[in-house]
């Protein structure tokens, strides 16, 4: 069940990471990297096909945040690009940023990290969700395909 559909998680933000289809992980390879996260983190719902992985949820309970992971491919993700790449062309980037921009450019698939915050009946939605945990997970997400992970938001290459 997407996180979408549980009324005790509301939707924040979503995030990308971005890859070389090619470099795809298995089901298993991203079950292990999760599992290296540690016991605050709880993988379900992992779906896969043909051994390549699909999706995920990850929650974290102790930081009130969970993630609805989804793989995308094709037209779609090649379109984003080539816009955000129009972006980025017209900003300063040096160094470490131009590194990320070449392996931006040259990816064709992505995993689409949907962003939750656990709430309470009667909490307020409007306190700042504190972004930890999903950073570590895209991190790990990005290091395990050797992609790139981008925050839309402010257009900044993680």
């Amino acid at each position: 069940m997407s996180l979408f559909e549980d009324n005790n998680f509301v939707y924040r933000d979503t995030f990308f990471v971005y890859f070389s289809n090619e470099n795809r992980p298995t089901a298993e390879q991203v079950k292990a990297v999760f599992a290296e996260l540690g016991d605050k983190y709880e993988t379900t719902a992992i779906k896969e096909s043909d051994g390549k992985f699909e999706s995920a949820t990850i929650h974290s309970p102790q930081d009130y945040s969970a993630m609805d992971i989804t793989f995308v491919q094709g037209e779609e993700v090649l379109e984003q690009i080539k816009e955000m790449m129009g972006e980025f062309r017209v900003m300063t980037l040096t160094g470490e940023d131009q590194k990320k921009l070449q392996v931006f450019e040259n990816c064709d698939a992505r995993f689409d990290v949907f962003h939750f915050e656990q709430v309470a009946e009667g909490q307020p939605e409007d306190e700042i969700l504190d972004p930890g945990g999903l950073l570590l997970v895209m991190g790990q997400l990005a290091e395990l395909c050797q992609g790139i992970s981008l925050d839309p938001q402010s257009q900044t290459l993680l």
